[in-house]
């Protein structure tokens, strides 16, 4: 296994959209086993494919959900590898606070829905079906927003864009003078 390079904002690459996987191989396991790596050493909770400059539709999550007794045969197990994720089923509605990866030392509150069907691939090839609610709704909605070269602060009012947008800069300015020194 092996750390990837995660990209940030604004790197361009992360705008792209991502192409389906034809073929689940060794290589592109070996991709999740890298992603899966690189998500925890960054201390995340999900990692799409285009943030380590991969334009293909694949997303890990670990947000933390555990099987439980009451869960049905479709709730997730974590930790989750999705090839060629789709969301299916939408219902409802819930604030998160969201950061990213990609976007570092910065969070906001985004709307997404409350309870999603997520359909795709494991890593094996196979079929899956997986009915997510509260914070893993949420990480799997933002990871498949990644695939699609969409952000979670391109989800916020004009407004707030511009307020992070500056934000990061001047954070960004701060790192680079740091370097300097």
């Amino acid at each position: 296994m092996a750390l990837l390079e995660i990209l940030t904002w604004p790197d361009k690459r992360l705008a792209a959209k991502s192409t389906n996987v034809d073929q689940v191989d060794d290589e592109i396991r070996k991709l999740i086993d890298d992603m899966f790596e690189t998500m925890y050493f960054a201390e995340g909770v999900g990692l799409a494919a285009p943030q380590v400059g991969v334009t293909k539709r694949i997303i890990v999550v670990d947000c933390g959900v555990r099987e439980s007794e009451e869960s049905s045969p479709l709730t997730a197990k974590e930790p989750l590898a999705i090839i060629n994720p789709e969301v299916t089923i939408q219902d409802g509605k819930i604030a998160w606070e969201e950061g990213c990866l990609s976007v570092p030392g910065y969070t906001e509150e985004v709307e997404r829905s409350a309870k999603v069907t997520v359909t795709g691939l494991d890593r094996e090839g196979k079929p899956i079906t997986i009915e997510a609610e509260g914070l893993l709704s949420v990480c799997l909605q933002h990871e498949i927003d990644h695939l699609e070269g969409v952000l979670f602060v391109d989800r916020l009012s004009r407004l707030k864009q511009e307020m992070a947008k500056k934000k990061l800069r001047k954070q960004m300015e701060e790192e680079a003078r740091d370097r300097a020194v």
